[in-house]
């Protein structure tokens, strides 16, 4: 049976994203396509390498070809992380998308999700930056192994640590240790736009972390005045006083203009509770990210400075971070989702 190629590219069409809900051809992830008699072999580009249903999408590509007759199917499947539609025109036009970790309350773990959410995305093969913008009590040093050691310096840039896969910055490691950082507003908005924009030598990202102080004060309304967010992820423990203090943080993201990409529920136990961050995402009509129990390994691992371990020994919490960076990385793609790039001409 020879197939021709308006044929296949038809049948590609009934193939459906089952998070953008649009099918692959029209979402432009269909890049390279060749028919040689009853064999096929097409290259499908995901729309993030972290996408949960990746599994999904090669076996309805491989089954809808089958149905028109391909005895042979080859399948290559890429990934390009998408940014918003258009030029970038913003102060980190070499970033696509930025995600912010914000939280009502101190406490909860959100630098904790923060850190993981970036080395989860780094593992999956995205390129992830994490800033430390917790500028009144900054623990990227400890959780990422890097207290004590001073950045290098570029010109008149800082340059990021490399580690655990990941390009990040933090004022602690800046400033003398142990010393409390006690500044009025203005300085601590000048502080987080010079460690953001002006003094660090960012490289192209397709995801950049920033792990925000607790609260609704001025660091998150001076990262929205700055740069365009892609999305805030909001931490919650299952208790109801945090969950009270993460609607108030949902509703200030919200206030100012930036998308909310879902709740985190941390330290999810017999001990707090469970399923209380489920049900405020329910109340408040957005997203439900996962959840992360209450384990030994994560604290023992933070404390070490290798979140790398989080995704190689209990597999109760390997499965738990990469549910979330899963997750987290589909509401990106849904926030991206407009006709993008140059793609394959199927006319």
């Amino acid at each position: 049976m020879t197939l021709q190629r308006d044929q296949v590219i038809a049948a590609l069409r009934t193939v459906q994203d089952p998070e953008l809900f649009k099918d692959i051809v029209t979402l432009n992830m269909v890049k390279d396509l060749t028919v040689e008699g009853s064999s096929v072999e097409v290259t499908v580009e995901l729309t993030t390498p972290a996408c949960p249903l990746k599994e999904t999408i090669e076996r309805d590509v491989t089954s809808a070809l089958k149905r028109i007759g391909a005895e042979h199917v080859k399948l290559n499947m890429t990934a390009n992380t998408r940014g918003p539609a258009g030029p970038k025109r913003d102060a980190l036009p070499q970033v696509k998308n930025i995600v912010a970790v914000g939280a009502g309350k101190g406490g909860v773990g959100k630098s904790t999700i923060a850190v993981n959410l970036a080395v989860g995305l780094a593992r999956c093969g995205a390129k992830v930056g994490l800033m430390d913008g917790d500028i009144y009590g900054p623990s990227m040093p400890t959780m990422l192994g890097i207290k004590g050691q001073p950045p290098q310096v570029r010109g008149n840039k800082i340059v990021p640590f490399f580690v655990h896969g990941i390009h990040s910055i933090t004022i602690g490691a800046l400033v003398e240790q142990d010393k409390p950082l006690i500044w009025r507003g203005p300085m601590a908005h000048g502080a987080f736009k010079q460690l953001l924009l002006d003094n660090t030598d960012w490289p192209e990202l397709d995801y950049m972390i920033i792990d925000l102080p607790p609260g609704t004060g001025d660091v998150p309304l001076t990262l929205c005045q700055l740069v365009p967010l892609t999305g805030a992820v909001v931490v919650a423990t299952p208790q109801q006083v945090a969950l009270d203090d993460a609607i108030r943080a949902v509703h200030m993201f919200q206030q100012l203009g930036a998308p909310i990409l879902g709740v985190v529920e941390n330290m999810t136990s017999d001990v707090f509770g469970r399923g209380g961050a489920q049900a405020a995402a329910q109340q408040l009509a957005i997203p439900f990210l996962g959840e992360v129990p209450l384990v030994p390994e994560l604290r023992v691992n933070s404390d070490a400075g290798n979140p790398t371990a989080n995704f190689e020994t209990n597999p109760i919490l390997k499965e738990a971070l990469e549910t979330i960076v899963a997750h987290v990385a589909g509401e990106v793609s849904k926030r991206n989702l407009r006709p993008a790039g140059p793609s394959l001409n199927l006319s």
